[in-house]
């Protein structure tokens, strides 16, 4: 489908006044109404090609050519729709794949007008569609904008050479503009919401030799935006991947303020270092519990199938956990204290360029520089942890090298572009393998610990006993697991640390 931007009134009818014979139109056609886009929070349909509208008592999945998917009834405009809640079929087989495990969200609802004017060949049949559209914004904060009037030039399977002659005649003849986003995307971004979604990626284009703490401003700035686009999501419950989200932005932000800290004032870095480690920790003991429970049909794949039933006894205090753990959470992330923390963060980064450098020794370091000497520092403290790790070193030697592993993950995020991608690709790999390693081999340890620990509560209910017994070959079973993962380990290491790595990184960042 092509889109171009017409003026105010357009008559579709001088199109087809200029197309070439045999091509002419038939007959206009009017329709109107109601329209509600949906979309997952950070995107995911629009990056799989794809649109999902409510209109006339019907959800629309229509692909990038505009052309419909998939359709099932749906009567209301709900400011969220479950995957799961779609009837079983065509529409509910694309949409849920795309989505995983994230909620669908209304990102915008319109007032449209739409024009309709086939065109046809010699033989009356239909080969291209032009819809002229007007449109207002029905909803939310800007309810009553106009959008811009658009002209949807829509294909027909087979007619590729009389699409082309249509576009010809838009194009060349009368001169129209092709519009450079898509009318979805206007639409969103009229609305509000970011047409691409929004993650917690520090996605920022930076360049060497710009000041490192005007840097970390800029990186800083876009994860406390990802936090804070995520509080209301988190909030509410809407899915799991908003309070990932937001950890994963708080946990980047503690990074930057580690590995930067020379860039800082250092009392006032202390006070915010300790209030994002407190925000880090209110919010784990409900993340860890949305995990497990992610996770549980994986875990009670492992026991025998005469036996996974009884564990549904565990679900359940998982379940009222999970509730008990988010109210606790849900206080501490609606109290003043969170939205001190937030305000007086974004206040001071605004100020951070024009403080005095006396105590920041690397303020006006060049960021290639001084990201450059973290990367090399980090990946040769790693390189030389891991070589003392070996049979008989205690669990907490894999862990300590873990959390080491993920300082030198935040640098890579942060600063690989400003650097050869022949050396950060491979490293990133290398890196990436041995952290799923070392991370299913803690995981698996506190996963076990925490089923221990719910036994004696368990065996006091209905059912308990039997739930004891299942739990027992589970907590073997993720053993078995954590053994796995410390016998890859060796390999992973010896991948991330080989001569040639190492070379490069002391060539690259030494």
């Amino acid at each position: 489908m092509a889109e171009y931007l017409p003026p105010a009134g357009f008559d579709l009818k001088t199109i087809g006044e200029r197309l070439p014979a045999p091509l002419h139109v038939g007959e206009q056609t009017s329709a109107g109404g109601r329209r509600a886009i949906y979309d997952t929070f950070d995107g995911r349909l629009r990056k799989a090609g794809l649109g999902l509208v409510q209109e006339d008592g019907l959800l629309r999945l229509v692909g990038a050519d505009g052309n419909e998917v998939a359709a099932s009834p749906w009567q209301d405009k709900s400011e969220t729709i479950k995957p799961d809640e779609l009837e079983p079929g065509p529409l509910l087989d694309r949409v849920e794949p795309a989505c995983g495990i994230r909620i669908l969200i209304r990102t915008a609802e319109i007032e449209s007008t739409r024009r309709v004017l086939p065109i046809l060949d010699d033989e009356e049949k239909t080969v291209a569609r032009l819809v002229a559209e007007d449109a207002v914004l029905s909803d939310g904060p800007r309810a009553g904008d106009a959008i811009r009037p658009r002209l949807h030039v829509l294909g027909v399977r087979g007619y590729d050479k009389e699409l082309a002659c249509v576009r010809a005649v838009i194009e060349d003849d009368l001169e129209l503009i092709a519009a450079s986003e898509t009318f979805e995307d206007e639409l969103k971004a009229r609305a509000g919401s970011s047409p691409a979604g929004l993650s917690s990626d520090a996605d920022v284009e930076l360049t060497p030799d710009l000041p490192a703490d005007r840097a970390t401003v800029a990186l800083s700035m876009r994860l406390l935006h990802a936090i804070e686009a995520n509080l209301p999501g988190t909030l509410g419950d809407l899915d799991t991947e908003f309070l990932h989200d937001l950890r994963v932005a708080v946990r980047r932000s503690r990074a930057l303020q580690r590995e930067l800290k020379k860039v800082f004032p250092p009392v006032e870095l202390e006070r915010f270092r300790q209030e994002f480690k407190w925000l880090q920790q209110v919010t784990g003991p409900s993340r860890d519990l949305d995990v497990y429970l992610l996770e549980f049909g994986d875990f009670t794949a492992t026991v025998p199938e005469p036996q996974r039933h009884d564990l549904e006894v565990l679900r359940a205090l998982l379940d009222e956990r999970r509730a008990d753990e988010r109210e606790t959470m849900e206080s501490a992330l609606r109290s003043s204290r969170t939205t001190d923390l937030l305000h007086s963060w974004a206040e001071f980064l605004e100020r951070l360029p024009s403080l005095p450098v006396d105590e920041r020794p690397r303020a006006v370091t060049p960021i290639g520089e001084l990201a450059a000497r973290r990367i090399d520092r980090v990946y040769r403290q790693m390189v030389k942890m891991g070589r003392a790790i070996d049979d008989q070193s205690p669990h907490e030697a894999l862990h300590d090298l873990r959390k080491k592993g993920k300082e030198l993950r935040y640098l890579l995020e942060f600063f690989a572009p400003l650097f050869p991608s022949n050396v950060t690709k491979p490293m990133v790999k290398t890196l990436k393998a041995l952290q799923d390693t070392l991370g299913r081999f803690q995981d698996r340890e506190v996963q076990a610990a925490m089923i221990r620990n719910l036994s004696p509560e368990l065996a006091a209910r209905p059912g308990g006993a039997e739930a004891l017994m299942a739990m027992g070959i589970l907590v073997e079973r993720l053993k078995e697991q954590q053994d796995a993962a410390r016998a890859e380990f060796s390999e992973r290491f010896e991948a991330f640390s080989a001569p040639e790595q190492r070379t490069l990184v002391k060539k690259t960042f030494g």
